[in-house]
């Protein structure tokens, strides 16, 4: 048996394109833990995952406060798994510089490499794609249309990433895009 060393796997983003369905993909052929903002956030409220949360941009779970601790409480999970020896995907719009700096610190840390997957898609895909979700019980993500033009204003640049990202326009199936993303982080 072949003993690899562990991974960090940023899929990221915003609302709506298609990062987590290629996430749970990933993570789940490559044996590796999975880890939802969303799932996380509700979790750290005491609520259901697939209970809906109508706070606006910035507010109730949503505030700056209460997503910091999400995030913080992601690098926990990432750094439990990597000290264990497994592979971790993050699975998390990590708009911000800060948030994806830490995540570079803990692969730092534990000389692990990190490879960011920016998923993006036209706006019309991702609008399309939230008013489906909104009819879906099963939906975890609270992301809606007037979220993500708030969240497009404040979304930092990805300029300090340089070769641990990836983009990849999620138009195409989840199938296609799990193998164009075999290919590109083989190499």
């Amino acid at each position: 048996m072949i003993h690899r060393q562990p991974q960090i796997f940023v899929f990221f983003g915003m609302i709506a394109t298609g990062k987590s369905t290629l996430a749970k993909m990933w993570a789940k052929a490559h044996e590796m833990f999975y880890y939802n903002s969303d799932v996380v956030r509700k979790e750290i409220a005491g609520s259901a995952a697939q209970r809906s949360d109508k706070s606006s941009f910035g507010q109730g779970i949503y505030s700056s406060g209460f997503s910091q601790k999400t995030y913080a409480c992601l690098l926990d999970k990432a750094e439990t798994a990597v000290k264990s020896g497994q592979s971790v995907v993050l699975d998390a719009s990590y708009s911000s510089i800060d948030n994806r700096q830490q995540v570079i610190a803990l692969a730092d840390k534990y000389s692990v490499t990190v490879c960011f997957i920016f998923c993006t898609c036209l706006e019309d895909e991702m609008r399309t794609r939230m008013e489906k979700r909104a009819q879906d019980p099963l939906a975890v993500s609270d992301g809606r249309w007037e979220i993500y033009l708030q969240q497009k204003e404040s979304f930092e640049s990805l300029d300090h990433l340089g070769d641990q990202l990836i983009t990849i326009n999620t138009v195409q199936s989840p199938e296609r895009l799990f193998e164009e993303l075999k290919t590109r982080c083989a190499s």
